[in-house]
């Protein structure tokens, strides 16, 4: 069964047809900022931050001192981990075989 987004709208597409024509690093850091204000390009950072540490299993007291992250956006992502549409998992997962 293929995935449903609750947010799939024709814009949303086009942004991720865009990401996905991104061929380098350098690349990504043009795209995004252009596209994103500093702040959240350090959110999302941030997020992807936590998501590899509670991988690791780190605490959230740890995270919360290594990334200054919020226990709430920690509890967050932690909740997407474990019962999200496994878009963080995924990604983890597979850079994990690299």
């Amino acid at each position: 069964m293929a995935y449903e987004s609750k947010f799939k709208k024709e814009e949303i597409d086009a942004l991720f047809e865009a990401i996905l024509a991104l061929k380098d690093e350098e690349d990504c850091y043009r795209f995004f900022e252009d596209i994103c204000t500093v702040n959240e390009i350090h959110a999302i950072a941030q997020r992807w931050t936590v998501a590899k540490l509670l991988d690791e299993k780190k605490t959230y007291n740890e995270i919360e001192e290594l990334t200054k992250a919020s226990t709430a956006t920690i509890s967050r992502i932690n909740k997407c981990l474990v019962y999200g549409a496994d878009g963080y998992r995924r990604i983890l997962d597979r850079l994990k075989e690299k």
